[in-house]
């Protein structure tokens, strides 16, 4: 069993108010042994992240490093990585509970859609990330990607054992119905734990529409355990591999994949 805080944060424009969100909210999660933050805990979307934005020894992840090991808490969190050409990489960066960095996962799926043109900031990248967490090996998905399942079965050829999706989910028509039908879908469809965690919204410090909250523990019958709904909040939850065993055992649905099965 394995135990993951769920941490719905409202994120601000300044990266160390952010950071001190970070450390109260890994405080709260205390007793768990995983802890998710949002897309972009870093800062806020917007041009101004093309200047705050750190390599991965910088003052946010090393401000998450010594918070992690202080608590003896896995943590993954969205950030902003200098790129090429003057734009930035949307980056999950996943530390062990030593405060390691294990993991950066760089969003391959770029938000060009619904009048967003995230390409304009972001360089995409190119590979997918499963990385061992708290005893789990987990593939990191972010926002946009949630809209392509082929990367999702491209994490569970990886070997992944749960999915951790990291949003900074766009308000809109329709849009949240969006994100909790696609949040089950991958869960559904690859018999898989999946933890969602979104930022909160926060019109206090920012405009921009983006945050809807709804942090969602999804089980791998596609079952929502738990919802955050729209306030910031941290939540415990809990997740084995006995429950995926016995979904697997009545829903073998990876076992009778044909089209795109990597053999051998």
């Amino acid at each position: 069993m394995t135990t993951i805080a769920l941490c719905q944060i409202p994120v601000s424009p300044d990266p160390a108010a952010n950071l001190k969100r970070v450390r109260e909210a890994l405080a709260r999660a205390e007793g768990a042994d995983l802890a998710i933050f949002p897309e972009a805990t870093l800062t806020r979307y917007g041009r101004h992240m093309l200047d705050v934005a750190e390599p991965l020894d910088g003052p946010f992840v090393t401000g998450v490093a010594e918070a992690a090991r202080s608590h003896g808490m896995a943590v993954i969190a969205g950030m902003f990585e200098p790129g090429e050409g003057g734009r930035v990489h949307n980056t999950a960066v996943a530390l062990d509970a030593g405060g390691e960095v294990r993991a950066a996962y760089r969003k391959i799926h770029l938000f060009d859609a619904f009048n967003s043109k995230e390409s304009e900031l972001v360089v995409p990248g190119r590979e997918p990330a499963v990385v061992e967490l708290a005893g789990l090996r987990i593939g990191l998905i972010t926002c946009y990607d949630v809209r392509f399942p082929e990367l999702a079965r491209e994490l569970v050829d990886g070997g992944a054992e749960l999915f951790a999706v990291i949003a900074n989910w766009g308000s809109g028509p329709l849009k949240e119905d969006h994100w909790v039908t696609l949040v089950r879908a991958r869960a559904l469809e690859n018999t898989m734990w999946t933890a969602a965690v979104g930022q909160a919204p926060n019109p206090a410090e920012s405009k921009d529409g983006f945050g809807v909250g709804r942090s969602m523990l999804v089980d791998p019958l596609g079952v929502v355990r738990t919802d955050l709904g729209t306030l910031p909040g941290v939540q415990l939850v809990e997740v084995d591999q006995e429950t995926v065993a016995a979904a697997r055992k009545i829903l073998p649905c990876l076992e009778h994949r044909v089209l795109g099965v990597k053999r051998p």
